[in-house]
């Protein structure tokens, strides 16, 4: 594939964008500016990796010229061979990047996210590794800047969630968390296990793009809110008082709670965030095809013949059913090291999407 004239293409349009949005007008419309501002960040990022494609081609074809000039065994063939083994290394991977930019990038990509673990078959271990997927995504995210934020949870008596509901804030989130959806299956030996046999157990996995104000309208006659006494561990604040909340929207039936805050008027918030992403994650899979119907389908049953991932823990080793990767790194993993999984990914993303160019 020629990248070039696709990189001539983003400088045109980086050009456009820099005098689009010198105009102290284009802020009249916030979300417009918010619009561009994106994509011109998107594109600055992307005329540079171009101008790094084009000097390592540049490079390239002035090392295997000179390498024909040179005997094979000289001193500078040898420094040539081993330069042009560099170069194309390089060239791989920024031709790689390039391709993310010629690919339209998903509107939501760029959004924060939401995500839901819920324990799934496997009683009180599948609660634990609810907990040790909440502490693997939250490690991740504090590598990479972004801030968490829970929504409301549900703590199991053993140890662990039930279910645990947390926003994600920062660049490209959903970018890179919306691999996660699915039923993720864990194979170990528990704690309460006393003949060392291996269990499995699962756990599912939902992420939402969060919804914007202008991505949707709800009527306020369309939804129903209910508040009620906190319960659970939290001290006097969080159980002496009526700052739960639980809001049902009418025509989905869809119903969120949440009561994280002491506040009455944070939790409603929160609630409606949540309630937001969800309506939004229905209107997408109306639109278009690529993503689940609604929640049930995005993360199944939570049976085990239903996973994406398997993290097995006597063999340190962690397999992605979908494009049948297999690492042996499981505790580097865990620790919120995932970019090893999330990478190849999103790569297996992007050539699907070329294939359809």
């Amino acid at each position: 594939m020629n990248l070039l004239p696709h990189i001539e293409k983003f400088r045109a349009r980086f050009a456009e964008l820099e005098t689009a949005l010198s105009d102290p007008r284009v802020f009249d419309n916030q979300q417009r500016a918010q619009e561009l501002s994106r994509e011109y960040s998107r594109l600055k990022e992307l005329v540079s990796t171009g101008d790094s494609y084009k000097k390592a081609l540049a490079d390239l074809e002035e090392n295997r010229a000179l390498l024909k000039t040179e005997a094979p065994d000289s001193e500078m063939a040898q420094m040539a061979r081993e330069e042009i083994a560099r170069l194309e290394a390089e060239e791989k991977k920024l031709a790689q990047q390039i391709q993310f930019g010629v690919v339209p990038p998903n509107p939501t990509d760029s959004r924060n996210t939401i995500i839901e673990i819920r324990a799934g078959a496997g009683g009180s271990e599948s609660a634990l590794f609810a907990a040790d997927l909440y502490r693997m995504y939250c490690r991740y995210a504090e590598a990479r800047g972004w801030k968490i934020e829970t929504m409301d949870s549900s703590p199991s008596d053993l140890g662990g969630f039930k279910e645990i509901i947390f926003s994600v804030t920062g660049t490209d989130v959903f970018k890179r968390f919306k691999f996660e959806s699915g039923v993720h299956r864990v194979q170990r030996v528990p704690a309460t296990e006393a003949q060392g046999r291996v269990h499995t157990s699962t756990a599912t996995v939902a992420v939402l793009p969060e919804a914007e104000e202008v991505d949707l309208e709800i009527k306020p006659e369309d939804i129903e809110i209910n508040v009620c006494r906190a319960s659970g561990k939290g001290g006097q604040g969080v159980n002496t008082t009526d700052s739960a909340v639980q809001i049902q929207h009418k025509p989905s039936g869809l119903i969120v709670r949440c009561a994280d805050e002491r506040s009455q008027q944070k939790n409603r918030v929160k609630a409606m965030k949540v309630l937001r992403s969800r309506l939004l994650e229905a209107k997408i899979a109306e639109e278009n095809a690529k993503y689940a119907a609604n929640r049930k389908q995005q993360v199944g049953s939570g049976e085990r013949n239903e996973k994406i991932r398997t993290y097995n823990f006597p063999q340190n080793r962690v397999t992605d059913h979908r494009i049948e990767l297999t690492l042996y790194n499981l505790a580097n993993v865990i620790e919120g090291e995932m970019d090893p999984l999330i990478e190849p990914l999103m790569v297996n993303d992007l050539e699907e999407k070329m294939k359809g160019l």
